[in-house]
């Protein structure tokens, strides 16, 4: 049985997707199981054994190619694809760019959501058999397990998170950064201040606040992470509060995440990583759903906005700066003391 995963982006909604191949394999152990993603993403996959092969698409370049770019790449990816001769495809996606991408694979029996659960109506059009989601399905992770169920009914397994798998080469590369810069023998704690929205970002005089407040006197070390220029401009100006600054490749994020004691962030990619490789995070939630988005399990806890319009899924609000301001320092630095010694993290330094 060959199958295709069609999951493109983004980097957390990737990540929310991994248990499916789990559960893909408790069905069916000779399965041989393809992805198509972004090439941005492609390497959080490569080297995952339950993947057979990660085919990459780069809509982003296309795009900036123009028509006749998109339209040879289109092409040369369906070619690629439909050699493989597909018994089955996935798309977890449920837009506009999946749905083509599904229908191009030429798979035999193709899955994806029904129409209340894709993003564009278009995404219809490219599936055979469209999956009704239920109440147990409000979970994004369990959406996309949701699809693989009705695909493999006989499946069995379905892990709470991942699971990413940390190259070995980029553990060294990692334990040889910590140990030049003085740190790994006190607990480490990874704070990450982007994400993809305006609106989901915690305040950064408030980044600054906690990081004081972890480095007083706690025994504890703090490494930021940044994806692009703007999050390191905001990462540089936290580190003035006494922390250190990393970046890496998007496989280097993923040793780092693994080997932290504890992960802190705003609804974003690089938090679902921390929790696929088992770390234990504290995410903050304003206007996306911390239950339907957030970490599952013992190991997270989520702090959801207090205010009454909490969800409302806008890119843009009047109320931004008071919606910011309403989780405190002070609720995020108790969370987090509370993990880190619930886990062991304070009770003994590494290394000694």
């Amino acid at each position: 049985m060959k199958v295709l995963i069609v999951k493109t982006s983004a980097l957390g909604d990737v990540v929310h997707a991994l248990p499916v191949l789990a559960w893909i394999k408790s069905a069916d152990p000779a399965a041989q199981i393809d992805w198509l993603v972004e090439k941005p993403f492609a390497s959080l996959l490569e080297g995952q054994p339950l993947i057979r092969r990660v085919l990459q698409v780069d809509t982003k370049q296309w795009r900036k190619g123009g028509l006749i770019a998109s339209v040879r790449g289109l092409t040369s990816l369906a070619t690629e694809i439909r050699r493989e001769a597909y018994d089955v495809a996935l798309d977890l996606q449920g837009n506009s760019k999946s749905g083509l991408l599904t229908m191009l694979s030429g798979a035999r029996r193709r899955y994806g959501f029904a129409r209340d659960g894709v993003r564009e109506w278009p995404a219809l059009l490219a599936t055979h058999v469209k999956v009704t989601l239920t109440d147990r399905d409000y979970h994004v992770s369990e959406r996309s397990l949701a699809v693989a169920r009705a695909a493999f009914p006989g499946g069995n397994t379905a892990p709470l998170a991942g699971p990413l798998i940390v190259g070995s080469e980029e553990q060294r590369k990692l334990e040889g950064l910590l140990s030049q810069r003085g740190l790994g023998t006190r607990p480490l704690v990874v704070c990450h201040y982007g994400t993809t929205w305006v609106t989901k970002l915690w305040a950064l005089e408030n980044w600054c606040s906690l990081v004081q407040q972890l480095t007083g006197g706690n025994d504890i070390d703090v490494l930021l992470t940044w994806g692009n220029e703007e999050e390191k401009s905001a990462a540089e100006a936290i580190a003035a509060a006494s922390a250190e600054q990393a970046r890496g490749t998007l496989k280097d994020l993923v040793a780092l995440l693994e080997r932290a004691d504890l992960a802190i962030g705003c609804d974003t990619g690089p938090i679902h990583i921390a929790a696929a490789v088992g770390t234990p995070t504290v995410s903050i939630y304003r206007v996306t759903d911390a239950y339907r988005n957030g970490p599952k399990g013992d190991n997270h806890l989520l702090l959801q906005v207090p205010m009454a319009c909490a969800v409302c899924m806008r890119k843009q609000c009047s109320m931004d700066v008071e919606c910011a301001a309403s989780i405190t320092v002070d609720e995020v630095a108790e969370a987090a003391m509370k993990l880190l010694k619930e886990r062991g993290g304070l009770s003994a330094s590494r290394g000694s």
